[in-house]
């Protein structure tokens, strides 16, 4: 049986990296956390990445060894192939996505993909991004407008505003349910 590619969207602040750090401490049967490839170095930000140059990146594309890729932010990102193997081993993979990219994803993984998008009250959000202390108060409030502008469609909502003991859980059960069209959380 094959497995789900969980694509975990959500706005920068929403408690992506959170969330995964968790999931790798818990170590669900079955569920693999799949690291991304990005063209930034290893210590800038908080995501448990591989960090290429841009050639280094561009080689990987190239000899087809990316499963998915896109380019935001002025950076390059990029999931590997093994994430098929797991997939075609029955294991759930749950990937760090882009909501840009969900069409990308979709293509490639149709009823196997599960989205997943993270949300957050606006009043969180705000707290969250103002005590990372990364963006002045007009970046973060461009931020807070563009997060409440995109949920992509057929996505499953997962809130995040309570606990990250909760949102773990209430995750590994939509994972579990394993239907694409269940009710959100």
């Amino acid at each position: 049986m094959m497995g789900k590619l969980i694509w975990l969207m959500g706005p920068s602040g929403s408690g992506k990296d959170s969330l995964l750090s968790a999931l790798r401490q818990q170590e669900p049967a079955r569920l693999l956390v799949a690291h991304r490839y990005i063209t930034r170095p290893a210590s800038a930000g908080s995501e448990n990445h591989i960090a290429l140059s841009e050639q280094e990146f561009f080689t990987r594309a190239g000899q087809n060894l990316l499963a998915l890729s896109w380019h935001a932010n002025g950076l390059y990102y990029g999931v590997g192939i093994e994430i098929d193997l797991w997939l075609h081993a029955g294991f759930d993979v749950l990937v760090n996505g882009s909501r840009a990219h969900l069409p990308q994803a979709l293509a490639r993984y149709g009823q196997a993909l599960l989205p997943v998008c993270l949300q957050v009250s606006p009043e969180v959000l705000r707290a969250r991004l103002q005590s990372r202390g990364r963006e002045s108060s007009q970046e973060i409030e461009a931020r807070l407008a563009r997060a409440a502008r995109y949920t992509p469609a057929e996505c499953h909502l997962l809130n995040n505003d309570g606990s990250l003991l909760q949102s773990v859980e209430n995750l590994l059960v939509l994972i579990r349910q394993k239907e694409p069209n269940h009710a959100c959380l």
